[in-house]
Formats: structure tokens, C-alpha cells, sequence
């Protein structure tokens, strides 16, 4: 994959052997990992109340990922700006690129990564003013650009100017993107004149009419002249694709589990995985793994490669974001993800 470039998505997954500083130190690892192995990006998510996901905050962990690597971009996929007022977000990530600068990717997204009650106590908790933040997204993302931008923004109030500033004297900004899994964010991105991502790790369709919609109604802008755009894939990649197929079972029966309604618990080990998949899938369930691996990149470095470029191919994109979603056997040392590790390795070859 010569003219490919590859990235990393990282969710900070937890396993049930593992705590919640056992998993940041093994992704940790991992970035460190992406930056010695050439990898353009190390985005982590943001998801909330989620027995198996520690990546409750993207701008701390994006800190803490760039202070432990040395070129590599890190950045959010994405924050999902309703949560969040935007003068936050501006803050946290002029802040961010101001130590680290060139660095730094702001991805933004509209979904709520959680369940309703929390999503109430993150919006509302503190006592704030309930409004629609979803309906006004576009205009939240508008507020973010202007604040983030050297000379800030300039309120009009009755006694004059206000000017606002996420940070006193910022020299550059963040590279922002709009993420989406529906052609609402296709159809903003292009209006805006912004980079897009589809989130076709997590949906597995419509990934070529969201980016045709995309490129065809792009609107260039001061953030870009052209269409950006790369593919995102969850990827299990081994020495054989036996074992590949074997490391993915634990996170294919935790998107079983979200996509079900079942109870959500922290990342079973292989060993018990294993034993739920051999006792026998309800049929409708086993289907529903079946479709989510076949739109999985799972198999040994040389088949992976391929399946990745032909990706990029099919889609026309020079970059290509994997999810590593190989999972652990028991005993392994709680604070490393060697499946995770390798398969960044099999994939950079």
C-alpha cells in the first residue's frame, strides 16, 4: 500500500480484566506504537457510561496521547459537540494545539455516544438552560471555528464589541472535521467547506452515497478549497487469519450486545467469547455477526493489506482509518493490547 496512508481510531476499550488506568496505559502503547510505525492519525471517540469504553474524554486523552508521541497527529473522533458548549470545546482544543501545534485534529460529531439519561446529565446536569443542541449543531460548529481563530470572535452587546478568544495569542488552529453516519453531516461538511468522515467502521453502509453527496455538493471555504475525506474500518489482522477471526469474537459480541439491547458489559476475554459462540448464537443474532464481520477487515497482514487498498480503491480515498478491535486471552498483561499492537504492525508491514 505504497500511496496509502493509514490511521488509527481508538476507542480505549476495557476488558474485564482490566481497570480503567490498566486501558489507558494500553493505549498508551498503541500510540506510541502508530507514531514509531508511520501512521499519519491516533483519533480516540467519545462514548459515556459504557462498561468496555474508557474514552469518556477525548481532550484529556488527546494530552496525554500527544505528550507520549512525537509526530503523529492525535485527535478526536470526534467530540459530539452537543454535549458540550462550544466555548468549552474552543478552549480545550486551542489549548491542545497551542503545546502541540500541527498536531492537533478536532473531529466533531452529533451523536450523543451515550444513553438519554446521561446525555441529559452531561447538556444539563449543572443546572444549564435545556435547548435543542442538536437542532442548533450547525450553529455550534460555526462558534467553535470563529472562537478557535486567532482574533476570536466579536459579540455585539449593548454597551459595544465584545471580542471572545478560546486562548490570549493563538498562532495556529486546529484541523476541524465533521463526522457522520447519515448524510446530515455529508450534506453540512460540503456546505461549510470542511473535511468529512463517514463512519463506515460503525455502519457498514452508505458509506459511497454519503461521500458522493459529500464531494459533489462540496462548497470550498478558508478551512478548504477541495473535498477531504478518508474511510474508517474495524480491522482484526493476525499471523494467520484463523487467529484474526478468533481476536475479533470479543468486540463483535459487544456490537451484538449495543445493537440488540442487551445488557452492556466490560470486553470478555477470547477464552469467553469462545464459550458464548460455540454454546450457539440465536439465529437472528448469529446473522446479524455474520453481516458485521463481513464489512470487518479480519484476516492474516497479506489478504488485510489488499482488503484495506481495495477499500481505498472502491471508495477513491488515500487514507484509511482502522479501528484495532483484536481482543485479549486471559492471563495477558492487563496493561497491553497485543493484538491490537500487531495488528498495527501486520498492517504498516
Amino acid at each position: 500500500m505504497p500511496d496509502l496512508a493509514l490511521s488509527v481510531l481508538d476507542l480505549v476499550p476495557v476488558r474485564s480484566d482490566q481497570t480503567t488506568g490498566d486501558a489507558v496505559a494500553a493505549s498508551v502503547e498503541l500510540a506510541r506504537t502508530a507514531d514509531r510505525l508511520g501512521y499519519r492519525r491516533f483519533w480516540v471517540a467519545e462514548h459515556h457510561n459504557m462498561p468496555a469504553v474508557a474514552a469518556t474524554n477525548p481532550p484529556v486523552l488527546i494530552g496525554l496521547f500527544a505528550s507520549a508521541t512525537e509526530r503523529i497527529r492525535v485527535g478526536s473522533g470526534g467530540v459530539m459537540l452537543p454535549n458540550h458548549a462550544p466555548l468549552v470545546v474552543a478552549e480545550q482544543f486551542a489549548l491542545l494545539e497551542a503545546a502541540f501545534p500541527g498536531r492537533i485534529d478536532l473531529g466533531i460529531g452529533r451523536a450523543p455516544g451515550s444513553d438519554p439519561v446521561t446525555s441529559w446529565a452531561l447538556r444539563h446536569g449543572a443546572g444549564g438552560v435545556e435547548d435543542d443542541a442538536v437542532a442548533r449543531f450547525p450553529e455550534y460548529v460555526d462558534n467553535v471555528l470563529a472562537m478557535m481563530e486567532p482574533a476570536g470572535v466579536g459579540l455585539a452587546l449593548r454597551n459595544g464589541q465584545h471580542v471572545l478568544k478560546a486562548t490570549p495569542v493563538a498562532r495556529s488552529v486546529p484541523e476541524v472535521w465533521l463526522l457522520g453516519s447519515s448524510d446530515y453531516s455529508a450534506r453540512l461538511a460540503a456546505a461549510k467547506g470542511l473535511p468529512y468522515v463517514f463512519a463506515h467502521h460503525f455502519s457498514g453502509s452508505g458509506t459511497a452515497e454519503a461521500l458522493q453527496l459529500y464531494r459533489s455538493t462540496f462548497q470550498p471555504s478558508p478551512e478548504g478549497d477541495a473535498p477531504r475525506t478518508f474511510l474508517t474500518v474495524n480491522a482484526s489482522v493476525a499471523d494467520t487469519a484463523e487467529e484474526a477471526h478468533r481476536q475479533a469474537l470479543p468486540q463483535l459480541l459487544q456490537m451484538l450486545a449495543l445493537r440488540t439491547g442487551q445488557p452492556l458489559v466490560a470486553q470478555r476475554t477470547i477464552e469467553d467469547a469462545e464459550t458464548i459462540v460455540e454454546a450457539g448464537l440465536p439465529e437472528a443474532h448469529q446473522s446479524l455477526v455474520d453481516a458485521m464481520r463481513r464489512t470487518w477487515v479480519i484476516g492474516d497482514a497479506e489478504s488485510a493489506r489488499k482488503e484495506i487498498a481495495d477499500l481505498a480503491a472502491s471508495y477513491g480515498v488515500d487514507e484509511v482509518m482502522v479501528n484495532p478491535v483484536g481482543g485479549a486471552t486471559s492471563g495477558t498483561d492487563p496493561r497491553t493490547a497485543p493484538a491490537r499492537v500487531r495488528t498495527l504492525e501486520l498492517l504498516a508491514g
